[in-house]
């Protein structure tokens, strides 16, 4: 069993939390553009007050542990190990009393080649414990305005997670996918749920858009969530999202087994 304190040691060791590759600079232009309530950062979220950057940084700062400080402006960000600790815990409650329902359950994600193998192993886990792992709209297509302009995307699973692939693009090589921030594949695919009659999630797990998106439309929504990330933790402060774990949402793929391992144990899941 992980221990806390072992897990505290890798989340500083890898740069999951302690000193994280998303630079300062980065998530200030974040609080600025969802102050402006610019949708590539505010994600699905609709927020009911308004947020000006400062109201931001101090959000962030109680969240995250980031420098509260606005004259901080260069550097690394920073996100404090035991807020992650104990948002993991709160993670992995919401995931037990999920299974003890057995309640239908959505996993997806906007960084695919990160993080499939952490959100899998809990769909494992869950679909073991008598819960259905949702696998709505498959194949449905998807249109994003990205900085490239509208593109095209097809939504598509791995193991149980859903993610978004460019059309044409093969094979199911675990992690592959397209890097997107936006609500609308899990608007589509609740929508494709909703119109086949079936099961809708009780709680959506993921980042990004999964877990704005999916909040803002009444759906209980847990994930993970960057310094850059403020739409999460709005969202959580107005109480449309039930858990955020800060952390660097962008580390090698390996460096999340132990976060896997440890949430599993606390959530009382088998691995």
């Amino acid at each position: 069993m992980l221990s806390t304190g072992a897990l505290r040691a890798h989340l500083l060791a890898t740069g999951l939390a302690g000193d994280v590759a998303t630079s300062r600079e980065a998530s200030l232009r974040s609080y600025r553009l969802f102050a402006a309530r610019d949708p590539r950062v505010t994600i699905g979220i609709d927020p009911e007050r308004d947020w000006k950057q400062s109201d931001l940084i101090a959000l962030m700062a109680d969240k995250c542990g980031v420098s509260g400080d606005p004259r901080h402006t260069t550097g690394s960000d920073v996100i404090d190990p035991d807020r992650t600790l104990g948002a993991l815990d709160a993670f992995a409650g919401r995931l037990a009393e999920a299974a003890r329902n057995r309640s239908p359950v959505l996993f997806g994600t906007g960084h695919p080649h990160r993080l499939i193998g952490f959100y899998a192993a809990l769909a494992d886990a869950l679909s073991a414990a008598g819960c259905t792992v949702l696998t709505s709209a498959h194949g449905r297509r998807v249109d994003i305005t990205t900085r490239f302009g509208l593109r095209t995307y097809n939504l598509d699973y791995v193991r149980r997670v859903a993610l978004v692939r460019e059309p044409g693009a093969r094979g199911a090589v675990r992690g592959t996918g397209a890097h997107t921030h936006s609500p609308l594949p899990v608007r589509a695919v609740l929508a494709a749920a909703a119109e086949a009659g079936g099961p809708l999630p009780e709680l959506v797990v993921g980042d990004h858009g999964w877990v704005c998106g999916a909040g803002q439309l009444g759906f209980e929504a847990i994930g993970l969530g960057d310094t850059d990330d403020p739409a999460l933790f709005v969202g959580e402060a107005e109480g449309r999202v039930s858990v955020v774990v800060p952390l660097d949402d962008a580390v090698r793929s390996d460096y999340y087994r132990p976060l896997t391992r440890y949430v599993l144990n606390r959530a009382c899941l088998s691995q």
